[in-house]
């Protein structure tokens, strides 16, 4: 969709599971959080131009024009930059592959320029910052390196670009490929070009067997892989927490003042990236997540929150940083978030369902045989003690509660998962347990239903309508082929369906107002029940039409206004990428067979 005032981000990411970094069209670095996801940013432009710091690679003549691609089935982003002068190719990766029966995924970012035609000047500035633009670095000149500290943070740019350059602000004629390497802590000392260049075959490798490995149906494969790419990132491989963006405060709309941190673990989105990778052949990463859960309520014997961070802390306080300007003005920029305050009770069934598999798939199961009964039951108790609550639902609202229809969903599908647990194992004292939850689950959902309307609501006593609800169809909980399946998804579209295939969350007032942005998940989320009631080719349609609001890089960010096509909210958003992914393959299932997609616990 092209509009003469529509908002892109025109930016890539590249990362190794460890870190993530934002690489503009005019190739600076505009964020970058060193040494975790969650840390302060060291180059930090999206939020602050001023005050962020910068790592660009500027023609000493004016940009006359800029392209970006990624190395095919890889995260390895090139930018080309042409000038009067001539044009330049800025090769971006962050390493990863193989080495000593584990991943190699160092605190490097490496960037290689190499002419491409004419004899172009370029400048390269390198200017961190930390602890959120309010403290710089200082930097020492080495022989083949520039060194910056500050207190007991340590980061080096080693280079065999004459390092002069960095300090006498003179323009450098490119005639021979430079590499940039940056690291955070240990430094880089190895010999500059070779290593480049190997750690850039060894990580191309890396990625193209990744995708190689996945079994992705012919269904837009292309896009397919490149979100899927893009959810691998998220994982910071560590501990297996799964983040939802790496970004905070890029405003939902402008002026709205819904700006939030996501760059933690939300259990909730956790489920949802690890159907998606399994769906294309990946459960390495649902492994590494089980370790990160078993943590978490190994520490944690309470209520189980919607997020945690990376580390698996509890607490996430959330601070206003009110001397940075903001993404395009818009303040407030947070960091921390308060809904790790929040009681969300469909985080439990989440849990379960996301790591089922690793207990019913024969061939994961052999692995948790020991844990198999003390964790389902662990997350049948949390259940049972929740159902009956009222919550702040999925889309985390602040200020009201209510007896939300997606949490008692999930509740369902948590006890439906349950009773496939105890069936295959033989738990019998678990099997009237769930019976008994799935039964109580089912009264509160369908306490939401509105027979003259025929549709179901958001909660409750409630009259206001939610695209979370199509997961009653996704997830089989109404039969896809029936008609109460059929009138609900048609009065969902009534009410909450935008133009070009959009889709509100919901549109009655919350905290902030009305949303001004349709949620571009719960678009994806309507692709899929289109084909699950077998609307087929519209389904194919409107993921057609969805396609257009990515960025050049086939990046998706949260939101995205329905007027213009403008992309708002936190970038790339994992969410919106699993939608990508589950919607075509569930468009991919019809196509290649007439029986609707079978449910995880049949």
């Amino acid at each position: 969709m092209q509009t003469p005032n529509k908002h892109v981000y025109n930016s890539g990411i590249v990362g190794n599971c460890a870190y993530i970094a934002h690489v503009e069209k005019n190739t600076n670095i505009s964020w970058l959080c060193w040494p975790s996801f969650q840390d302060s940013f060291v180059f930090g432009g999206l939020l602050d131009k001023g005050m962020g710091g910068q790592f660009s690679i500027l023609p000493h003549t004016d940009i006359l024009d800029s392209t970006q691609y990624y190395l095919e089935n890889t995260n390895i982003l090139c930018t080309v930059i042409e000038s009067k002068e001539g044009s330049y190719r800025v090769t971006d990766f962050a390493p990863r592959f193989e080495q000593y029966e584990r991943y190699f995924k160092p605190l490097m970012l490496i960037r290689k320029i190499e002419p491409v035609s004419g004899h172009p000047r370029i400048r390269v500035t390198c200017t961190p910052k930390y602890h959120y633009g309010q403290q710089d670095f200082e930097k020492y000149r080495g022989s083949n390196h520039i060194q910056f500290e500050h207190g007991d943070i340590k980061m080096r740019l080693a280079t065999n670009m004459p390092v002069s350059h960095f300090f006498d602000d003179i323009p450098y004629v490119l005639s021979k490929p430079i590499y940039l390497v940056l690291t955070y802590g240990s430094p880089f000392e190895a010999p500059i070009e070779r290593t480049s260049e190997d750690f850039l075959v060894r990580t191309k490798l890396y990625w193209q067997k990744w995708v190689k490995n996945a079994s992705i149906p012919s269904f837009y494969q292309k896009e397919v892989i490149r979100s899927a790419l893009v959810l691998k990132l998220h994982q910071y491989e560590d501990t297996g927490a799964i983040i939802a963006a790496s970004t905070t405060s890029l405003p939902e709309s402008p002026g709205a003042g819904r700006n939030w941190d996501y760059r933690y673990c939300w259990l909730r989105d956790s489920y949802y990236v690890l159907t998606a990778l399994s769906h294309i052949g990946h459960f390495e990463e649902m492994e590494k997540y089980a370790s990160y859960i078993a943590n978490i309520t190994q520490t944690d014997t309470g209520r189980l929150q919607p997020l945690y961070g990376i580390m698996g802390e509890n607490t996430l306080t959330e601070d206003i940083l009110d001397y940075l300007q903001g993404y395009l003005g818009n303040q407030p920029i947070r960091i921390g978030n308060q809904a790790y305050e929040h009681i969300q009770n469909d985080v439990y069934g989440q849990a379960l369902i996301a790591l089922l598999p690793l207990f019913t798939d024969h061939r994961f199961r052999h692995q948790n045989l020991s844990v198999t009964k003390t964790w389902t039951t662990y997350i049948l108790q949390k259940i049972e003690n929740t159902i009956d609550e009222k919550d702040a639902g999925i889309w985390e609202f602040r200020n009201f509660e209510n007896r939300h229809c997606y949490s008692n969903l999930f509740q369902w599908a948590g006890a439906t998962a349950a009773l496939k647990i105890a069936r295959q194992y033989g738990f019998d004292d678990m099997l009237e347990k769930a019976r008994m939850l799935q039964q109580k689950a089912i009264q509160h959902i369908e306490s939401c239903y509105d027979p003259q309307r025929q549709v179901y609501t958001n909660a409750t006593d409630s009259d206001n309508l939610d695209a979370s609800t199509l997961q009653l169809i996704m997830m089989n909980y109404l039969d896809p082929s029936s008609e109460k399946a059929k009138r609900h998804l048609e009065q969902l579209e009534k009410e909450l369906k935008g133009e070009h295939g959009l889709f509100y969350r919901y549109l009655h007032r919350d905290d902030f107002g009305k949303p001004k942005a349709t949620f571009l998940v719960c678009a994806f989320w309507y692709v899929e029940a289109l084909a699950c009631v077998g609307r087929l080719s519209e389904a194919q349609d409107v993921f057609k039409q969805l396609l257009s609001f990515a960025n050049h890089l086939m990046l998706f960010s949260e939101d995205v206004n329905e007027q213009d096509g403008s992309q708002w909210g936190n970038f790339p958003q994992a969410y919106s990428h699993v939608g990508l992914v589950n919607a075509a393959y569930r468009i991919a299932m019809k196509l290649d067979s007439p029986v609707f997609f079978e449910s995880l616990y049949e």
